[in-house]
Order: C-alpha cells, then structure tokens, then sequence
C-alpha cells in the first residue's frame, strides 16, 4: 500500500460537522465511539504548512480509528495562509475558539471534558502546543482568555515547535515567514507569542513524537524543544521513531501510529 494513501483517500464520514463560528472554514468534525459516553476527547489539528490547498481530510482516516478505539474526536479546520484572515493572527484564533467550542458541544453531545487532549501534527503540532500555552497569557496580551478550555496534555508530531528556527532553516520554502507576516526581526510578536519554544514552560504535560528520517521537520527542532521545556519545569517527553519520515505518525496502518495512540492513553484518557 502507498504509505501516504491517507492523504488522498476518502476518510470514512465523520458524525457530525458542525460550525463553531461564522466564516467558511470555521468548522470542525466529530466523531464518536460506541457506547453511551461520556466519552474522553481528542481535539485533533492537522498540518500542512497553514496552507489553505492542505485541509482536515487526510486525519479523519485517524480520527476514525480513535474514535473505534474508544475516543471521541473534534478535528478542527480553520482559515490557513491564503484564506482571508489566514496566518498570524486568525489561524491561532480559529483553533482557540474551535477548541474552547468544545464547551458547546458537550451540551449536546457525551463528551467528557475533564478529560481532552490535543493531537496535533506538524503545523497543527505547532498549533497544539500553542492552545496548551493559552492560558499564559496575561489581560492585555493579544490571545488572552480568562477561562480557555482546559487539557490533560498534547500529544505533538513532528511539530514546528519553534517558529524562529523553523524560519531560519526556511522550512516549507519560506512559509514561516508569510504565516508571520515576515521575519522575527520585522514582525517580533508572532514569533514571542506564536511560538512554542518562546512560550514554555506550558505548564501542560507533553509528548513529542518525531521520525528520525523526518526530512520536513527536522527532529532537531523537538529535541531543543523539549531540552528547553524540561529545563524549565515542564513534564515533556520526546520518543523518537526509528526510520520513520514525516507521515508515519498520522498514518493508522502504520506501525507507529500504536506509539500515537499509547501516548493519549497515558494521559488517563
């Protein structure tokens, strides 16, 4: 089989798409397991460099396997570079209020709040860490909310979890500097308060996952991340797949994707 076949293959129909602001790509997609719930959740975010031609469609073959196994699923879209609105800010402020749209839902539906985790992979791993840090921020920062959903932890794959040094090696042909709006010394702020590495300790239990063969995000980029989250008091953990490239781990045939799924299940999920 191609190993990439995820991400041209119909996924299997989700529950439910249901919007949770205005805009055309303010929606996400819920999948539930058997049983009456309520159910923990699995707020997924998927990648693509924030472009607007890559969508949430290839994850759902994951979303639809979590969800056999147990897990509820809410896989958010959101307006990416090309989109109006896409970028810094409005792409950190579709996943913020697409998460904290989980509150909503479980007014309809039997999901069990105290206990979500984020899954998110490259661009969306970036995105992951960052909703963990939301509730850092201080009254007057730009992204402040006094309540953000809370989380049991992220669990990151292959994430761009430092936008300074995803910059400087211009990864994705220079994206990072158009989601910014340029680079860290025209545009300082996407880079402070975007970025991961600019905002740990997250206070948030952590698991990074990275191929080592990963040739679009290099796995240098997790293991600073997590050295410098560690050192500053966060409980992260970096497990690192031998031979595996970028797309093992969002591929629920391949044998990685059963590391994926033991790091949501240690989070008591």
């Amino acid at each position: 089989m191609n190993p990439l076949w995820m991400l041209d293959a119909p996924p299997p129909a989700a529950d439910a798409r249901l919007p949770y602001g205005d805009g055309e790509h303010h929606f996400g997609e819920l999948r539930l397991p058997p049983g009456a719930g309520p159910h923990p959740v699995v707020l997924v975010v998927h990648g693509g460099f924030w472009r607007a031609r890559y969508g949430l469609e290839h994850v759902g073959h994951l979303c639809a396997d979590l969800a056999k196994r147990g897990f509820a699923t809410w896989s958010l879209e959101y307006r990416r570079v090309g989109h109006p609105g896409g970028g810094w800010p409005g792409t950190l402020e579709d996943v913020a209020r697409g998460a904290d749209h989980l509150r909503t839902l479980a007014n309809s539906w039997p999901l069990d709040l105290d206990r979500v985790v984020v899954l998110g992979h490259s661009a969306g791993g970036h995105l992951g860490l960052w909703l963990a840090a939301r509730h850092r921020f201080l009254p007057g920062q730009p992204h402040h909310h006094p309540a953000p959903l809370p989380m049991r932890g992220v669990v990151s794959l292959a994430a761009v979890s430092d936008l300074v040094r995803a910059q400087e090696l211009g990864l994705g042909d220079g994206i990072v500097e158009t989601f910014a709006g340029g680079p860290p010394s025209q545009c300082p702020e996407p880079y402070r308060l975007g970025s991961p590495m600019a905002l740990v300790p997250l206070g948030v239990r952590q698991v990074l996952l990275h191929g080592t063969q990963d040739n679009i995000i290099p796995l240098s980029l997790s293991v600073a991340y997590q050295a410098r989250a560690a050192a500053l008091g966060d409980d992260v953990q970096l497990v690192t797949l031998p031979n595996a490239a970028h797309f093992e781990v969002i591929n629920p045939l391949a044998p990685e994707w059963e590391q994926v799924v033991e790091a949501i299940r240690s989070f008591g999920t």
